[in-house]
């Protein structure tokens, strides 16, 4: 599995590590990890519309808080349920471009249940780093 939850992190937080062999992957299973914390059963997303996510920083860190953020906001705001189906990152002048291609669709309660709902990805413990060849990701949700 590319992400495993964390247990000892408060009762109004959600925390996982993510982990791949480059940052596109980690992307993607932060991302998948963040949904899943959402709805229990991530294969219930069916790819009915498609978003597509240009992010920027100065910081590896904070392009994916941002990616993360964005998923949130798609839920909150459009109710809609996004899988991070392509990711490039590129660095250039030591700055970091995302292109992402999203699928999914709008909330259904009967096909979607809900574990939690997310508010926010929060700061606190945040990381992203390489190890041993391959890319971590610490995140911590508000919940």
């Amino acid at each position: 599995m590319p992400y495993h939850y964390l247990e000892e992190i408060g009762t109004a937080d959600i925390a996982f590590e993510a982990t791949g062999r480059d940052l596109a992957e980690l992307f993607s299973d932060a991302a998948d990890a963040t949904m899943n914390v959402m709805i229990d059963n991530l294969d219930a997303i069916e790819p009915r519309q498609a978003r597509r996510i240009d992010l920027s920083s100065d910081d590896i860190e904070m392009l994916l808080f941002d990616l993360l953020q964005e998923l949130i906001y798609f839920k909150d705001a459009e109710r809609l349920l996004l899988r991070v189906r392509n990711v490039r990152i590129e660095q250039r002048d030591e700055k970091y471009f995302l292109k992402a291609e999203t699928t999914g669709e709008p909330v259904d309660p009967v096909r979607h249940h809900q574990r939690a709902d997310v508010k926010a990805v929060t700061l606190h413990d945040f990381s992203v780093k390489k190890e041993d060849g391959d890319w971590k990701a610490r995140v911590l949700l508000d919940i």
